[in-house]
């Protein structure tokens, strides 16, 4: 009888484990980017709180054949950044420090985040 408790105990705390949703890993803060607008103006692009070990394609530079890349990086979270130079974090790369800043020579389309 004890044998059965304990299977059934195992049994509804595993069920339990399972139900609860795990929760995302988000780098704090705000990562801030440059990339040119439709008109050719400067405009400032933010991920805001940006998950953690997913790559992230900055959306208003997508597509290599119909935009320039974005540039000047700031990283304002928590959390090492690694850009790219293509969409799908493919391309060149390179690390940016929590806090770390580039020159608007460094170009991306991509980035994720430690």
């Amino acid at each position: 009888m004890r044998l059965r408790n304990a299977a059934v105990a195992a049994f509804g705390a595993l069920t339990l484990v399972l139900t609860i949703p795990a929760s995302a890993s988000a780098a704090t803060g705000d990562f801030v980017y440059v990339y040119s607008g439709l008109n050719g103006s400067p405009q400032v692009g933010v991920l805001e709180n940006p998950a953690s070990g997913e790559c992230i394609t900055l959306p208003e530079v997508a597509d290599p054949g119909a935009s320039s890349p974005a540039h000047s990086p700031r990283n304002l979270t928590d959390s090492t950044a690694v850009v790219f130079t293509e969409p799908d974090c493919t391309g060149d790369h390179y690390s940016l420090r929590p806090g770390g800043r580039a020159s608007e020579r460094l170009l991306l389309r991509s980035v994720v985040f430690s």
